[in-house]
């Protein structure tokens, strides 16, 4: 089974790769990083990361949805987006950690290329706590830990500064939909 999603991947990326050079006004800086952000996200695919949608309630009622990449398995928890491709979190891609029962872990930002900014939404979907988190240099043998002030179920990563963007604060409520 594993072998065979790690086929239609790469047929994906090909396939994608040969169009996306077709009669295009892309330059190739652009088609370069395009096909850069696809090969990450191949890769991500290929290790079994989905994606799903997150759902957004601001305080004022209205909804936004956006699709997201899933970490709901231990090893994808462990991986998140470490070592991931530069333009793939500068695109504004996101993760969001998912735990079956209340959590308190924390995280840190060992082998991260790019500062993220996280929140942690509890069981409920409340925004309990947000914060920036910088890359922790190679050469430094104790990173920095985040976490919030009480238990959560999801934990969302993006780049640093996007949170607001997508109005990920206290008075929103989310919650995971659909894969996407």
């Amino acid at each position: 089974m594993k072998r065979r999603t790690v086929v239609a991947v790469v047929v994906f990326v090909a396939t994608a790769a040969l169009l996306s050079g077709c009669g295009s006004d892309v330059s190739s800086t652009e088609q370069s990083q395009q096909e850069a952000v696809m090969t990450a996200e191949a890769s991500l695919r290929a290790q079994g990361f989905t994606k799903v949608t997150l759902r957004i309630r601001h305080a004022d009622g209205t909804v936004e949805e956006h699709c997201v990449w899933l970490a709901d398995s231990e090893l994808e928890r462990q991986q998140g987006l470490s070592e991931s491709n530069e333009l793939l979190i500068a695109s504004g891609e996101a993760m969001v950690f998912s735990f079956d029962a209340d959590s308190d872990r924390t995280f840190w930002m060992k082998d991260t290329l790019l500062p993220l900014s996280i929140a942690w939404i509890d069981a409920e979907g409340a925004v309990i706590g947000s914060a920036d988190m910088d890359p922790c240099p190679a050469n430094v043998t104790s990173c920095p830990k985040f976490s919030p002030v009480r238990p959560y179920r999801l934990a969302i990563e993006m780049a640093q500064g996007r949170l607001q963007d997508w109005g990920i604060r206290p008075g929103a409520t989310v919650s995971l939909g659909a894969s996407c």
